[in-house]
């Protein structure tokens, strides 16, 4: 039996766990209204509680470590500036942390002037609650739209009342509070891949940021968390001649950073540690597949540790880690391409894992689900290697049961590009991905030369003048695709969002003859528009992986699919939000209007209430039943 788009959308997901200061409480995100809402549950799959009730997604929550209430994070219609909400978990009041009513008036009327008002038209990003539960801290672009401060703020004020601790001068995020409540932790990042690390002494005269990384060239260092004793921290870094991420220690006094756990030729991932018991998760990404490693740190030396069992989890894939209270359990969110993302609770010392949340499938069976197959198509090598010496492209591929349109040639095939650039396509659940796929297509989600995932050096490789090799590997594929014996060569559509909708129009401009059909997400049109028009709080990141306006000009608009629109051949269907603050919507306008003039068949889709992206459940289930007709005329 076959379901239509609406049923496959319908699947739920539950994720974002988190435990209350009791410890027999969870919090998690669902999105069964249609976006992603707060619930909270008290057992294994008992029948939760439905704590807000919004029409705009909620982005995350997190209890206090010491009181009943917990805080999360909305946006509104998309447009990422986050405001934050406390939510007494008793009484369900809830109250607005960062912008108070007469803010939000004010927002509608225009004057931006006021403090508050200002407030309602910044980002919040969240920073965590200090041990005592009395104050919690965050990053934002309150004072200048271009770079993010560090503020502390009590539990119990509201609106303009946050405390300034820190101005920033770039891109500051928090990796949370010392033991002591002391210090937080600060990290800077100038693009994907490099980072610094900060300690700001909250109890000095003088909020100063102390330089934990100095360096050259592009080291990361992410997924910082404090030592129990507060006196190191533990991180993920690729620092020294690494090619991938690997678990180190930082001495706060000496600096030395030691290597904790090496990643083996893979990316660990990231560390998520209880700073009172040293009992941590940390995981790698083993061509795409999740490996958890529990353990726990020994007090008398910071890089040694003990192994607990490793939780048998469903999918593959999993991450969201949330320790309770006394380290003995944590949460997390697991999935894969047959499981539907639901939240289990893992004993730390047994290596149980029991599933708390029962997000439902809508009636589909489970079993109808198809699994994807990891591949590799290869493509041309990089400088210094011999002509002979391809690049491997890893993907994964996804086969029908039964092929569209009943053709002996084999099933047409929807080609998935990621966003990013610096992404990786791994093999977890897509209702979009299994709709398609019940309905006879085929289904490849290359990773191609610039994602993440497999080393720095091959994230590297599509980085300002390189940025067409990764269109060429798109080229690669789709040979590969065409000598496969269940793929019909003659039907294979281009799919992509964001920087994956670029390469999506890359791909229909120099290599047209390729495509049936091309689907671009809020997409890239034009790089030097794009760059023009992104939000200034993340322009310079922007153009640290594509080039700068001031000296890439020139490259900018010569790789840009808007200037190379006369050779599309294939009908382009153009989706956007009207609040997309990364993308701007004009992206979108341009493309289908020069693709128009040029006599390509052209279809649009704005939604006024979204932005980088679609969150709203009528809004996906428009998008991608008007996709599937798209496909079904064209392909």
């Amino acid at each position: 039996m076959s379901y239509d788009i609406e049923r496959y959308l319908n699947v739920r997901s539950a994720y974002g766990a988190s435990f209350g200061p009791d410890g027999e409480r969870l919090s998690f995100l669902m999105n069964t209204t249609g976006t992603g809402q707060v619930w909270t549950l008290e057992g294994p799959r008992e029948w939760p509680e439905q704590r807000t009730f919004y029409d705009e997604r909620v982005t995350f929550a997190s209890w206090s470590p010491e009181r009943p209430e917990l805080i999360f994070g909305m946006d509104d219609g998309g447009n990422e500036k986050v405001q934050l909400f406390r939510l007494d978990a008793e009484t369900g009041v809830i109250e607005s942390l960062t912008a108070s009513p007469e803010a939000e008036q004010r927002r509608g009327s225009g004057s931006h002037n006021e403090p508050r008002a200002r407030i309602a038209h910044a980002k919040h990003r969240w920073g965590g609650w200090s041990h005592d539960g009395e104050r919690f801290a965050f990053a934002s672009n309150r004072r200048d739209e271009s770079v993010f401060d560090v503020y502390v703020q009590n539990r119990d004020e509201t609106g303009d009342a946050a405390e300034l601790v820190c101005e920033g001068d770039g891109w500051l995020s928090l990796a949370g509070w010392s033991p002591d409540d002391s210090r937080l932790l600060v990290s800077q990042a100038y693009s994907n891949f490099d980072q610094d690390l900060y300690v700001l002494d909250l109890e000095a005269d003088e909020s100063t940021l102390e330089h934990l990384t100095p360096h050259e060239g592009n080291v990361r260092y992410q997924s910082a968390s404090w030592a129990p004793d507060g006196e190191g921290i533990y991180l993920v870094t690729d620092e020294g001649d690494a090619d991938t991420l690997y678990l180190a220690y930082l001495d706060l006094d000496t600096r030395a950073l030691e290597t904790v756990a090496d990643g083996d030729g893979w990316n660990v991932d990231g560390i998520a540690l209880d700073d009172k018991t040293g009992r941590f998760v940390y995981s790698r990404n083993v061509e795409g597949y999740t490996e958890l490693t529990v353990g726990e740190f020994y007090a008398d030396d910071p890089t040694a540790f003990e192994t607990f069992p490793e939780p048998d989890l469903p999918g593959g894939i999993a991450g969201g880690v949330s320790f309770d209270p006394d380290a003995d359990r944590f949460a997390l969110s697991t999935t894969g391409d047959t499981v539907n993302t639901n939240v289990f609770v893992v004993d730390v010392e047994s290596g149980e894992a029991e599933r708390w949340t029962d997000a439902p499938t809508a009636g589909i069976p489970r079993e109808t689900f198809q699994e994807s197959e990891l591949v590799h198509a290869e493509s041309f090598g990089v400088d210094g290697e011999t002509p002979s010496a391809g690049l491997e492209v890893p993907g994964f591929l996804t086969l029908p049961d039964n092929p569209a349109g009943g053709s002996e040639d084999g099933a047409p095939v929807i080609v998935d590009i990621h966003g990013g650039p610096e992404s990786q396509r791994r093999p977890s659940f897509s209702s979009v991905k299994q709709y398609f796929v019940d309905r006879g297509y085929a289904y490849f989600e290359p990773n191609v030369r610039g994602s993440a995932g497999y080393g720095a050096d091959y994230a590297a490789l599509d980085d300002v003048e390189k940025r067409m090799d990764s269109v060429a590997d798109i080229e690669a594929c789709v040979e590969w695709l065409q000598d496969h014996p269940a793929i019909d060569p003659n039907r294979i559509a281009a799919k992509g969002g964001s920087y994956g909708g670029f390469m999506v129009l890359a791909a229909l401009t120099e290599y047209p003859d390729l495509w049936a059909a091309g689907i671009d997400v809020v997409g890239i049109a034009n790089f030097v528009t794009f760059l023009e028009n992104t939000g200034d709080w993340r322009r310079e990141l922007r153009e640290a992986e594509y080039g700068s306006l001031e000296e890439d000009r020139a490259f900018l608009e010569s790789i840009s699919p808007i200037n190379n629109v006369e050779n599309i051949e294939a009908p382009l269907f153009v989706l956007h939000g009207e609040n997309d603050p990364r993308v701007p919507v004009g992206e979108a306008e341009q493309i289908a209007e020069k693709a128009d003039a040029q006599g390509v068949p052209v279809r649009t889709l704005i939604f006024e209430d979204e932005g980088h992206g679609f969150s709203k459940l009528e809004n996906r289930i428009e998008a991608y039943s008007a996709i599937a007709d798209f496909l079904d005329d064209h392909v």
